[in-house]
């Protein structure tokens, strides 16, 4: 059976094996929902400056503390450098914003949020500063910028060093770019996030992971659904609705998400579905007492066919009028 402590995590301690991912929350929802996460038994919550919630997040997070459902070290808080602030002089400022936002005094976790680099936009300016450079412009689109990870991850490392943030890591790389950053990272990343579900297995980047002992976190965990209203997934395109995930799911007496979200930390990783409902908060995280087979192990991990849905290389230039490769 799985060890449900969580996910060990280089430099001490362990990441909770399953979270509350708080991509697309609305704002006058995530007070709420981060209370009845923590009520429900999370301690991971996955935030990022780019979701714009944090402020409300941060809310949530006081009132459960003040209500005695939990206690600061009690949780896990992942937030993430967004593209605009990758310049070693940005950092700061902006970890201490997302800080600042979320009533905190450290996070658990710091990601750089993608391997993409965009020109800085001024905190006092615009908050979050989104993808687009001018939005007010007549055709607004990104603006990349050239900035050496190797500057990046080093004020990454001053935030580390600086007591703001328990770990630091890395989010949306591969293999390439995470072998790179070893090769002059005096504190190593703990983390990855990555998109990873049944039709993106990622077999080769988790055993990757695993070799240099670095925890994987999977978002969208269940595959298709955040995307579908954004125009990124066909509605039909869920792992849920597979045949071998419904037959598992019926002999164990699980939901098929259970089931998805079992086989993903049943492999090693954690995850961070996220959901606008109070009542899959608690089928979300009711994964500790069943276990899945190898056979059905491998049943699941059979329905890989590569679909990445979060691809900066298609959504970019579709959305934001630049063509950003990332993963080729």
């Amino acid at each position: 059976m799985t060890d449900f402590s969580g996910v060990p995590v280089a430099g001490g301690g362990h990441i909770p094996s399953v979270g509350l991912g708080l991509w697309k929350i609305e704002n006058d929802q995530t007070a709420d929902m981060v209370v009845a996460a923590i009520q429900a038994g999370y301690r991971h919550l996955d935030a990022a400056c780019d979701y714009g919630n944090e402020k409300e997040a941060g809310e949530g997070i006081r009132r459960a503390i003040d209500q005695g459902l939990c206690r600061r070290e009690d949780l896990w808080i992942t937030s993430k450098l967004w593209n605009t602030y990758h310049q070693s002089q940005h950092v700061r400022p902006a970890a201490e914003r997302s800080l600042a936002d979320l009533g905190l005094d450290y996070l658990d976790l710091y990601l750089i949020h993608f391997p993409i680099t965009l020109k800085h936009v001024p905190i006092e300016e615009r908050y979050p500063p989104g993808w687009f450079y001018d939005p007010a412009a007549e055709k607004p689109k990104m603006e990349t910028d050239t900035v050496p990870l190797r500057d990046t991850w080093g004020a990454m490392e001053e935030l580390h060093r600086a007591g703001l943030t328990r770990h630091i890591g890395v989010s949306n790389f591969g293999c390439s770019l995470i072998r790179d950053l070893l090769s002059y990272a005096s504190v190593r990343p703990a983390v990855l996030q990555v998109e990873s579900h049944p039709y993106l297995v990622q077999e080769k980047l988790l055993r990757y992971c695993r070799q240099e002992h670095i925890a994987y976190t999977a978002f969208s965990p269940l595959g298709a659904g955040s995307y579908v209203p954004l125009g990124m997934a066909d509605a039909g395109d869920s792992v849920l609705q597979q045949a071998a995930v419904r037959e598992i799911a019926s002999q164990h007496g699980k939901t098929p998400a259970q089931i998805v979200l079992r086989w993903a930390v049943q492999r090693g990783t954690a995850v961070i579905p996220k959901t606008s409902r109070p009542e899959r908060l608690t089928e979300n995280i009711g994964l500790y007492d069943f276990a899945l087979s190898d056979d059905e192990m491998d049943r699941i991990g059979g329905l890989d066919r590569h679909q990445r849905y979060n691809d900066p290389g298609v959504f970019c230039e579709q959305a934001f009028g630049c063509y950003y490769p990332v993963y080729e």
